[in-house]
């Protein structure tokens, strides 16, 4: 079933930026296109902000941190209004995850009951946990009352990723807001829609002017601006290790701003000999592979298995690609979309090309699909004998491929993990309680999922090792820690 074009034709469809509580258009009015890349046609024109917008929406969070109410509210008050701000998303979800599905080429199944979902509950979380974070008092003596106490950070500039725009958008907002800081937003160009109505919730819910204000543009030069800015007191980024490493740039040559990265990963899928269930070791590979188009950070690409079963496994996930379905991403039964836009979809191809060119075996897939509609589109593919030394087994493609190489013991197992600059994410099977606590402990990662692919839940700190991540820690209560300053009161009663 596809969602009907009268339905898509009664969204509302904000195009304005939100600096202040109001939507406005870029100073110089420059716009640029968003497309819908399941198409390639334009769907809307948005504001293409520059250095002056940037500094409009950052004086405006500066102002509403100074001198508004936000930051100084009771903790139990702004708990309040973000709880009425989840409901209000939670209001809107099919609304917002239909924009998402035509702005990001994400399967609306997946919008409606996976990223909407866990939008609310991102932000319901963070908003319960406002008033459940204690200061402390330090063992000091008798004549003195040390306080240590957490005061928010100040101005947060938040820089989004185009593969998940709401669900990381909640994942900076619902801490930064619950310690009491104002935020500016800035969403991938490509997927600017979504945030913008995200921004628009936010003060129908009643959170005052300038607590979240959205500029829309490109990195150059709004996410720079907002790297530069010494009105911005931190950066929380998700994206590329490479435009990670500006921010830490933009940091040093400004005002020291903390910077917080989440980066890229090469995450590896490890199965033992003993793993049991094949079945379900082939269902988790070929979810973590393919789920978004393999727009994924923590996506397992990289499946390490045990020679022995190599082939019985591989058998398996062939059989589940198959339940993989490409197609439009508006029809409820596609579980395969479109890839975000045709420079990225030839970046994916390209590796595809080169990894058969040097010796890789394709075994599924491995070719652009749908080419018809206009749209960018790509099959699930699979491919045997990658080695270690391949590209594929290096870098991030961040596309629906999934590449096998095989080892013959734990020690090779941990070696080929770890071979990677990456540390966001690995995933083991095993039936050995023994292996499983020495490979967990072994693999350089942020998370390590044993018999499962998963990433934690609103519980669990979420970030990377090496080129993944840098101080950055999402959900948990970690995250709202990120988004203060740690402060020293020392009062002599003697």
């Amino acid at each position: 079933m596809a969602i009907s074009g009268q339905e898509i034709q009664a969204l509302k469809v904000s195009t304005k930026m939100i600096i202040g509580g109001r939507g406005v258009a870029a100073r110089d009015g420059q716009t640029f296109p968003t497309l819908n890349p399941a198409t390639g046609r334009v769907l809307a024109q948005i504001p293409r902000g520059g250095e002056a917008d940037v500094d409009a929406a950052v004086i405006s969070a500066r102002t509403a941190f100074d001198q508004g109410p936000w930051p100084r509210m009771k903790p139990a008050e702004r708990k309040g209004f973000l709880l009425r701000y989840a409901a209000l998303v939670e209001k809107h979800s099919r609304e917002l995850g239909t924009l998402e599905a035509l702005e990001a080429g994400k399967p609306i199944a997946d919008c409606y009951s996976i990223d909407l979902p866990e939008t609310v509950n991102i932000l319901r979380w963070h908003a319960e946990a406002t008033d459940k974070n204690y200061d402390q008092l330090s063992p000091s003596g008798s004549g003195v009352v040390s306080m240590i106490v957490r005061e928010p950070i100040g101005v947060v500039g938040a820089v989004l990723p185009w593969n998940y725009p709401l669900m990381v958008a909640a994942l900076k907002l619902g801490p930064s807001l619950a310690s009491g800081n104002t935020v500016v937003l800035k969403p991938a160009e490509q997927t600017s829609l979504s945030t913008i109505r995200l921004a628009e919730l936010a003060l129908e819910a009643g959170l005052p002017e300038g607590v979240v204000n959205v500029v829309t543009g490109f990195g150059v030069p709004v996410g720079k601006a907002i790297g530069l800015h010494s009105g911005v007191d931190c950066v929380g980024f998700t994206g590329s290790t490479e435009v990670g490493r500006m921010f830490l740039r933009y940091s040093a040559d400004s005002n020291l701003k903390r910077v917080l990265l989440e980066c890229g990963g090469k995450s590896p899928m490890i199965v033992m000999e003993d793993a049991e269930d094949l079945e379900a070791v082939a269902g988790h590979a070929a979810f973590s592979a393919f789920w978004n188009m393999g727009e994924n950070c923590t996506a397992n690409a990289r499946l390490l298995v045990h020679a022995r079963i190599k082939d019985a496994l591989l058998q398996k996930i062939v059989k589940k690609a198959e339940e993989w379905i490409v197609g439009d991403p508006m029809d409820e039964t596609t579980r395969v979309g479109a890839l975000i836009e045709r420079e990225h979809m030839e970046k994916v191809l390209g590796h595809i090309r080169e990894a058969a060119s040097m010796g890789a075996t394709v075994i599924r897939g491995g070719e652009q699909v749908r080419e018809e509609s206009g749209g960018f589109f790509v099959a699930p593919t699979i491919f045997d004998a990658v080695t270690p030394a391949m590209r594929l087994s290096r870098e991030e493609v961040f596309g629906p491929v999934l590449a096998m190489t095989t080892f013959g013991s734990v020690e090779e197992a941990i070696e080929l993990a770890n071979n990677t600059a990456y540390g966001l994410q690995a995933s083991l099977f095993t039936e050995s309680r023994k292996t499983a606590h020495r490979v967990a402990r072994a693999v350089r990662a942020g998370t390590v999922s044993v018999n499962c692919y998963s990433e934690g839940d609103m519980t669990t700190p979420f970030g990377g090792y090496k080129m993944s991540g840098f101080v950055g820690r999402e959900k948990s209560l970690t995250a709202h820690d990120q988004y203060c300053e740690l402060k020293t009161i020392w009062n002599d009663m003697s």
